[in-house]
């Protein structure tokens, strides 16, 4: 049996939440040292509709790469994710996560970035 993936002891997970994946917009997660962007997560908490939601990870207004949660077959739940390879913020520079809204139905998605700090 294949254990899950752990933490290393100098990773540190962050959280947010997009309060309506279905509306255009954004959420910033506060980093508050320099850091390198490991991988970034969405849970899904209901069934979206009519199109794909995409995300776009943005480190200082860059797009590091996106997300796409996909409408057929959504449910609560679904998890989707993000590895990233050379992503990284100065000090106190947040991690934007952008959703185009091209979904239906007011549902939210949480968020968690995994950063180290170099």
């Amino acid at each position: 049996m294949a254990y899950p993936e752990q933490l290393s002891n100098n990773q540190v997970p962050l959280n947010g939440t997009i309060t309506d994946v279905s509306t255009a917009g954004q959420i910033f997660i506060p980093v508050p040292f320099r850091y390198r962007a490991l991988k970034v997560q969405s849970a899904l908490n209901g069934t979206i509709a009519t199109a794909d939601a995409v995300l776009t990870v943005k480190i200082n207004g860059v797009s590091v790469g996106t997300i796409t949660i996909t409408a057929s077959g959504s449910a609560a739940g679904d998890i989707d994710t993000l590895d990233l390879t050379s992503a990284e913020g100065d000090n106190n520079v947040p991690i934007e996560i952008e959703t185009n809204g091209a979904s239906t139905n007011t549902i939210p998605a949480f968020i968690t970035a995994i950063v180290e700090p170099t």
